[in-house]
């Protein structure tokens, strides 16, 4: 329950499109509605701007599929991360419209109107192996009302390639990089650009990479001062921090 769709429930009120008991009806699961196993947080998009998301990793398939299923039915966009396609057909079978977008590993569900963001959100990311993270970023941001350019493969190991993207990087309101390996890649975008960019390291290389935490230190020490990192193969929270600046 965002607050696009409090002020319309209200005003069909006002109006009289709308009875208070159906108003009643559609607000008793505020501010949050408790299924035993999660509490759904209906809440949220109302006091911070962005919608209780799914984090469907370490949730059985039946349990996602339900926590969907009452989402999707409260009547806002739906988002489950991390999921598998076992999650997907369960969540499927309870709500036919959504979506599984295989390299993300995402289950998305776009019903509801959202505020659109001021200008465009540019996910890039440094190698194809990087993708599944940037494309997670890229739903994600999509998924709250931002227009996203997504710009793949770009690495620093042929630099030409991201400069011919320059005019892309440099237009862009905000920008999500998600690099694995040393991490190079937001530093580089950050010194092209006058935008908050937005550093994803991923846990993608070879083993002194640690996983992600070679890339995860080498954009915290990030020469470039409009460069601020998450946590590693995080695109989600990058893309929710993409959208509130564009949103700003």
């Amino acid at each position: 329950m965002d607050r696009i769709r409090i002020e319309a429930l209200l005003n069909d009120v006002r109006e009289g499109r709308s009875g208070v008991d159906e108003a009643v009806k559609q607000l008793r699961d505020l501010p949050f509605e408790d299924m035993g196993f999660a509490k759904l947080d209906h809440h949220r998009a109302l006091r911070t701007g962005m919608p209780e998301v799914i984090f469907a990793q370490g949730k059985t398939t039946e349990q996602v599929a339900q926590i969907f299923a009452r989402m999707a039915k409260a009547g806002g966009n739906v988002l489950a991360t991390r999921a598998s396609r076992e999650a997907f057909d369960a969540v499927v079978a309870a709500e036919p419209r959504a979506t599984y977008h295989a390299t993300a590993r995402a289950i998305a569900l776009e019903q509801a109107a959202t505020a659109p963001g001021k200008g465009t959100v540019c996910v890039v990311c440094a190698g194809t192996s990087d993708l599944p993270i940037a494309e997670e970023a890229a739903i994600t941001a999509r998924l709250m009302g931002n227009t996203v350019e997504l710009i793949a493969d770009v690495g620093v190991a042929g630099i030409h390639r991201l400069l011919a993207q320059k005019e892309s990087l440099q237009t862009a309101r905000v920008l999500v990089v998600c690099a694995g390996m040393e991490g190079a890649l937001p530093t580089v975008v950050a010194g092209l650009v006058n935008a908050p960019v937005i550093a994803v390291p991923t846990s993608i290389g070879y083993g002194a990479s640690f996983g992600g935490l070679a890339a995860l230190l080498g954009m915290l020490n990030s020469c470039s001062p409009n460069v601020s990192v998450v946590n590693i193969d995080n695109g989600f929270g990058a893309a929710c921090i993409a959208s509130l600046i564009n949103h700003l």
